[in-house]
């Protein structure tokens, strides 16, 4: 399994790359959604964890480009902003309920990646 986490916060899906590496789990990161694409031009990914807020393009328009090159990806969204139910609303409108706010924890990103590709 292949994971691609794409956040412009590159600390933060640094870190949460390596982590997934420590537990065995194939993963890349990316600081922008342009990057992201030219990642998935060059490899294949089984799922991609999005932040929603990003600059120029948001994880939500990232997600419909992605799953126009990539059909088979899965995707799990995340952020750090707004209310849980605001969250969910909006979550909702995409047809998705996979979703992490952040701080991430890595058990819980772990549990959600098995799910999705269950």
């Amino acid at each position: 399994m292949r994971i691609l986490l794409v956040d412009d916060e590159q600390e933060l899906v640094s870190t949460i790359c390596e982590r997934l590496r420590l537990r065995g789990i194939e993963a890349e990161w990316a600081t922008s959604s342009k990057d992201a694409l030219k990642q998935t031009a060059i490899k294949d990914f089984d799922v991609a964890v999005l932040d929603i807020k990003m600059p120029r393009i948001g994880g939500f328009e990232l997600k419909k480009s992605l799953q126009a090159c990539c059909p088979h990806m899965k995707f799990i969204f995340m952020t750090g902003y707004g209310s849980e139910q605001d969250f969910k609303t909006i979550i909702e409108e995409f047809g998705q309920d996979n979703y992490l706010f952040k701080p991430v924890d890595i058990e819980e990103l772990i549990t959600k990646i098995a799910l999705v590709c269950a």
